[in-house]
């Protein structure tokens, strides 16, 4: 019986993996010779030598990896000390970065590349591995046991349940996907669904678990309208407080389906839509099927909704756009008023088109994981800085649910458009680990200094949203007000709360109104407490 170690390396200690656990099952089902394995997650943030013992103390004659770009640059470092350490374990390495790298990898340590499914291809490798074979170190999955797929395996045993603690689940209703974007590596594979029965029922059970967010990680959720109506609205019908993630196209979804999300419980369904650029040269080059101005009109009636939270995607760097199209873009983006606006870079993966057609292309990308875009003949190097600078704080502020009404107030007083903010608040007022209350007050002597900005008018604002989106934090200047009229906002508050309030959690406003938050009404839409305003 061989011992066996399938690692997972997350990028983030809330993540979990499913891969590992799918594979694992499916040594179970389909391995015709007994293996015992173990599986063991750790993240891109711990010390290799920490990651290597957490394997180690298992004693594997065989370790297996997914590889992916967010945890390809700290591989070479632990294979090496796998090596060293386990000189005659089997090292195996599979996923995206791996599969379609297979050189690099093989150079780097790994005895064998695996490419397919994981839970078809392992078993088979292990038994031949057992049985003296799997002389080629680049091993493809045979098709047979992929005949099986309409009965997918079941990772979500006791061990996953135990080792998931509250982390963040994740679920596959299908796999594949039929658009042809030419950034993305599942573009153009075949959609295969899994058993809507089998998917309710995994539903359910990680509805019952600890786990707080289950995230669907099919790459187009709703390219299937009549399935995703029916997930919608079994989850929908759950009683449970979990959050359900779906990856959606916009411009897909039908009236039926519209009508059903208006009646989920606020802060059932999250989505994340992919727009990736608004600037049609862009998407024709980059093979990206969407109408933009359907998906614009679906997302604004979502938003009304106010039961369902929004992550929309920009991607800068495709080809064809240069800097000011995608500023054009980021504010029509931006007009949307989601909860999130994502501004990523192209990465140029391995494996997808648009990596091979990136010389033709002049496109300048970063050698080491995750293969950023560096320069462009649309982008200098100098755009991707500015470009840098404006994701900086867009993502400390309004993608946080931060700073919403100083946001707001300031774009609105001033006039500036969306993106030449963010890019001037980026440069002047970097976030590189700040502290919250610091860069509150870095933000308010940005902006005070801004054309039509009134002091008065925005300490307010910068209060209100200091009360409704902290808990827990040092109270920073602006909030220690003094004034007469404290003691009677104070009783007001406890007044309307049923109990004694500290501090921080009311404060007089320049404007002379009371304000006061209730700490124990958090919006499960946009994570925001409730904030009561008192003359």
């Amino acid at each position: 019986m061989s011992k066996v170690v399938l690692l997972a390396v997350n990028a983030k200690y809330v993540h979990s993996s499913l891969s590992v656990w799918v594979i694992a099952e499916g040594v179970v089902r389909y391995s015709l010779l007994p293996h015992d394995v173990n599986v063991v997650e750790a993240t891109i943030n711990q010390p290799v030598d920490e990651v290597a013992e957490l394997v180690l103390v298992h004693n594997p004659d065989v370790i297996g990896i997914s590889s992916y770009i967010w945890n390809a640059a700290v591989l070479p470092e632990l294979l090496d000390l796998l090596r060293q350490r386990m000189p005659d374990a089997v090292l195996v390495l599979g996923g995206p970065e791996a599969s379609n790298n297979e050189d690099h990898w093989l150079k780097r340590g790994a005895d064998y590349v695996l490419h397919g499914e994981g839970e078809y291809r392992f078993p088979q490798f292990l038994d031949a591995l057992a049985e003296g074979g799997s002389g080629d170190r680049v091993c493809d999955a045979e098709a047979a046991i992929a005949a099986s797929y309409n009965e997918p395996v079941d990772p979500y045993t006791k061990n996953y349940f135990s080792a998931l603690g509250s982390r963040l689940s994740y679920i596959e209703a299908s796999r594949g996907c039929p658009f042809q974007c030419s950034f993305c590596l599942s573009a153009g594979s075949e959609v295969r669904y899994f058993p809507l029965d089998t998917v309710k029922r995994q539903i359910l059970t990680l509805s019952r678990s600890n786990t707080k967010t289950v995230k669907f990680v099919d790459r187009t959720f709703n390219c299937n309208a009549d399935r995703a109506y029916e997930i919608f609205e079994y989850v929908i019908g759950l009683d449970t407080s979990c959050r359900f993630h779906f990856e959606a196209a916009a411009d897909l979804f039908d009236e039926p389906v519209l009508l059903l999300l208006e009646t989920a419980p606020p802060g059932r369904i999250q989505f994340e839509i992919g727009l990736q650029s608004f600037y049609a040269p862009a998407l024709k080059a980059s093979c990206r099927q969407i109408d933009i101005t359907q998906a614009e009109r679906v997302i604004r009636l979502l938003q009304r909704l106010q039961n369902i939270h929004i992550h929309i995607d920009l991607i800068a760097g495709l080809p064809h756009e240069a800097l000011a199209d995608f500023a054009d873009g980021f504010d029509r983006a931006y007009s949307l008023d989601t909860h999130v606006l994502q501004l990523g870079f192209l990465k140029l993966l391995h494996g997808s088109v648009l990596r091979e057609q990136a010389d033709a292309l002049k496109i300048q990308y970063s050698p080491e994981p995750p293969y950023e875009i560096l320069q462009s003949p649309w982008l200098s190097e100098k755009d991707i800085q500015l470009l840098k600078k404006a994701e900086n704080a867009l993502q400390h502020t309004r993608n946080k649910g931060r700073f919403l009404s100083v946001l707001y107030y300031v774009l609105t007083s001033t006039g500036k458009r969306p993106f030449s903010f963010f890019s001037e608040l980026g440069a002047a007022v970097p976030n590189h680990g700040t502290q919250l209350e610091d860069y509150a007050v870095q933000i308010f002597d940005f902006c005070v200094k801004l054309p039509g900005v009134d002091k008065n008018a925005l300490q307010d604002c910068l209060t209100y949203d200091w009360l409704g989106m902290v808990k827990g934090k040092n109270t920073p200047p602006f909030l220690k007000n003094e004034s007469v009229h404290r003691k009677r906002v104070a009783e007001i508050a406890e007044k309307t709360l049923g109990h004694k309030v500290r501090r921080e959690e009311f404060a007089v406003l320049q404007s002379g109104k009371g304000i006061f938050v209730d700490r124990s009404n958090q919006d499960p839409v946009t994570g925001l407490y409730r904030i009561y305003i008192c003359e």
